[in-house]
């Protein structure tokens, strides 16, 4: 394992209920070993990204009431293909090498599940999305 790889492991966040067994399939696995503690680490620059993104896009989310922001958060997540590849990229840039070799073996279903993983992230923290965030 190189310094790199190493590195990155050692910054992740341990998730004592992201249990991973013989029993789970491959995705799975994956998703509880690598996928998980990576969203966590990256909570606050997902967060960034979305206030970004909800600032690009005018500020409509503000003027949404709580179910149409869900929706909201789900269209950019799922349908905005830009933003998707973003928020892709800010998970697998924290990937090792043997990691990046088990995604790409099986992407389109681990995609889904980063965005599944991205998405609950921003609707379980939709309270830091009240109001914008003013700049000093």
């Amino acid at each position: 394992m190189s310094d790199r790889d190493l590195y990155l492991v050692a910054l992740r966040p341990e998730i004592p209920n992201a249990r991973v067994s013989d029993d789970m399939s491959a995705d799975e696995q994956f998703q509880n070993r690598t996928l998980r503690p990576i969203a966590k680490l990256q909570h606050d620059l997902l967060i960034a990204v979305f206030r970004n993104y909800i600032a690009k896009h005018k500020n409509v989310f503000y003027g949404l009431t709580a179910a149409k922001r869900l929706d909201y958060i789900e269209n950019a997540v799922n349908r905005d293909q830009k933003f998707r590849n973003s928020l892709k990229g800010i998970l697998i840039g924290q990937f090792t090498l043997l990691e990046y070799e088990q995604y790409i073996s099986n992407s389109s279903a681990l995609n889904k599940r980063m965005m599944n993983l991205v998405r609950e992230r921003l609707i379980n923290s939709m309270q830091l999305f009240e109001t914008p965030k003013v700049k000093l």
